[in-house]
């Protein structure tokens, strides 16, 4: 099983990105799937899931801005975030909600949103 994040980087506040997990060694089309962060000293939170059938999920810290959405024929997950503030700065990860705890985690892709 494994999980690789992309598409990280440094933009200016109320800019946009858009981040791509792949997945593989699991049957990801029957998956759901989620995407976390984590800012330093803070624990891991979710933001955003997706169901095998599409129906997505946000905290109410990122609903509105972000949107996530899957290819599964890519085994792909993505997370396109808009309108970025600085408290989303953080090291973005993907896993499977129902089983983060036997999927190893990804090395995660870093966000920084200067202000």
């Amino acid at each position: 099983v494994q999980l690789v994040e992309s598409g990280g980087g440094l933009v200016q506040a109320g800019g946009s990105l858009r981040l791509s997990c792949t997945a593989s060694g699991f049957m990801f089309n029957i998956n759901t799937m989620g995407w976390y962060r984590q800012a330093p000293g803070k624990q891991r939170e979710l933001v955003a899931t997706i169901t095998s059938g599409g129906t997505s999920n946000y905290a109410d810290s990122v609903k509105g801005r972000f949107t996530i959405s899957r290819d599964n024929a890519k085994n792909t997950v993505y997370l396109q975030m808009n309108n970025l503030k600085p408290e989303d700065a953080a090291v973005y990860y993907c896993n499977r909600p129902m089983y983060s705890n036997r999927t190893p985690w990804g090395q995660g892709t870093q966000v920084t949103v200067s202000s």
